[in-house]
């Protein structure tokens, strides 16, 4: 497994959890190494008991591991750069939200309690020691085709899910500049727009 000595760790404002703070998304994943079957289920699991609107959990996932089919039909239908990098993530994850009921009705928080789902899903996996990368950049018409996914289900991300690579290990100086490039965020203040 390859790991990197490049400190990653986010500048707080304020304290915050470990597991939070050291979150980052590399592009660079080690293709050699494979995760385990019970991390894989308690990234899912942990996505599984996320919070929803009227508890009607909209998300589903089509999980694929590297060296599958369903893996490459999955890094064919990303877009632009991601195509590059993230066929070394030893599992790719299509996000998809449930849009309606079964009776048509539509879930009109279904997306963002998708990205709830996801974020418990990233956490746990890198409480587990993996890293996680998600990309919207994603060919929707062409995952919806080639995974049979019906009207009611909306592909809306893709996760890469592994162990971290080597930033030197990526083809383009575009991406390993990013790779090592200092992690930045709006300041806190910008973000709250009232505060009573």
């Amino acid at each position: 497994m390859t790991t990197s000595s490049l400190s990653r760790t986010a500048v707080t404002s304020a304290p915050i959890h470990e597991v939070l703070a050291e979150r980052w998304s590399p592009r660079s994943f080690d293709p050699s190494v494979e995760v385990p079957a019970e991390k894989i289920t308690s990234a899912l699991e942990a996505a599984r008991w996320s919070a929803s609107a009227s508890n009607t959990q909209p998300w589903r996932f089509i999980v694929a591991r590297r060296g599958t089919a369903e893996h490459a039909t999955i890094v064919e239908n990303l877009m632009g750069f991601n195509q590059v990098w993230a066929s070394s993530a030893a599992v790719l994850i299509v996000n998809l939200a449930a849009v309606t009921t079964e009776n048509g009705t539509p879930l009109r928080w279904a997306q963002y309690d998708l990205g709830q789902a996801v974020a418990n899903l990233t956490v746990q996996a890198h409480h587990d020691g993996l890293h996680v990368h998600q990309m919207g950049g994603i060919e929707v018409d062409g995952l919806r085709a080639a995974f049979t996914i019906d009207a009611t289900l909306e592909p809306i991300s893709v996760t890469a899910l592994g162990y971290l690579g080597a930033p030197d290990a990526l083809e383009s100086d575009v991406l390993r500049e990013r790779e090592v490039a200092p992690r930045v965020r709006r300041p806190l203040n910008d973000l709250v727009l009232v505060s009573a």
